[in-house]
């Protein structure tokens, strides 16, 4: 092997390795390859044993004044992103016992706490009726309310709910199977409102799509003999008309009501490696940016015991 080529097959082997052996997504598989490839192709590196810590620093003092296509300095998990990239490389590397770097010398740039946007419960209410009082036709609102209503019943990622099908519902049991990051599988539960919403919805289909919820509109339908699934992007946009509709002038996203749903759990008083379970959170890490703004104790023993008259 030519030390020009070492580091791009490496980098080959270890894309595979990843799809192969640990089972991850295509996208994630293309996101290690883009970020790999930056910190070769920046750096000129020919081989695992260029790999060094002062490389590495030169790369991190690059990425850290690129910009965005807002012509923004990137943030500091995007600079992460690639960072944890290279470590998982090293960590290959050192399994196939490559001489290289060691992954622990590689450590992430500090980010400050992450921000959990949710629905309280007056705008949640307004927003999952929006559907219901526009003026679209009414096959359209009955699915869009279905889609809504099976957001906050379940806390699905949006590339989940596009690729839902009819016939993985079980509507007798309240529950269904959903394949999530990494292809895990985990349990998701329907509410008495999604579940009624839902069949109100495919009461209505007279279509032989598999797809738990398509499109309507005339593009669609334009040269094809089935009918089409949403698309996330598609999704996105209803979620912020029915937001704006609501008079909620914050942004909200499909990942609003996901951490909404996990939100109102652990309000209501549920455990969180429950909530971690149904979230589908590979790390109980994750899912803990929400315990800071969930108990709703902190305030009741706050004022018993420190803002008390002698």
């Amino acid at each position: 092997m030519s030390t020009q080529n070492q580091i791009k097959n490496l980098i080959k082997d270890f894309l595979e390795y990843l799809e192969i052996e640990k089972g991850d997504s295509i996208k994630t598989v293309r996101n290690y390859q883009f970020y790999l490839n930056r910190f070769v192709d920046y750096l000129k590196i020919e081989n695992s044993k260029q790999i060094t810590l002062e490389n590495v620093k030169k790369f991190r003092l690059w990425l850290n004044r690129q910009t965005n296509y807002k012509k923004e300095n990137l943030k500091k998990s995007t600079q992460n992103y690639h960072l944890i990239a290279l470590r998982n490389f090293l960590k290959y590397l050192a399994k196939m016992d490559i001489e290289s770097l060691a992954p622990e010398k590689i450590e992430l740039a500090k980010t400050g706490d992450r921000t959990v946007h949710f629905l309280e419960k007056e705008d949640l209410e307004r927003f999952l009726d929006a559907p219901l009082r526009s003026d679209a036709k009414k096959i359209i609102k009955k699915r869009d309310k279905a889609i809504l209503e099976l957001f906050f019943s379940t806390g699905l990622r949006v590339s989940e709910l596009v690729a839902l099908k009819k016939n993985e519902i079980n509507f007798k049991k309240g529950e269904f199977t959903v394949i999530g990051k990494g292809g895990k599988s985990r349990i998701v539960f329907l509410s008495e409102d999604a579940k009624r919403h839902l069949k109100d919805y495919l009461s209505l289909r007279t279509d032989l799509s598999p797809y738990l919820f398509i499109r309507y509109d005339k593009a669609a339908q334009k040269n094809s003999l089935e009918e089409k699934p949403l698309t996330t992007r598609s999704i996105e946009r209803m979620v912020q008309k029915y937001a704006l509709a609501s008079g909620i002038a914050k942004k909200v996203t499909p990942h609003t009501l996901r951490h909404s749903f996990a939100t109102d759990l652990l309000r209501g008083g549920a455990d969180i490696r429950s909530v971690q379970e149904m979230l589908g959170h590979s790390s109980i890490t994750t899912t803990q940016i929400y315990t800071h703004i969930t108990n709703k104790k902190l305030k009741e023993i706050h004022k018993k015991f420190h803002d008390k008259e002698e």
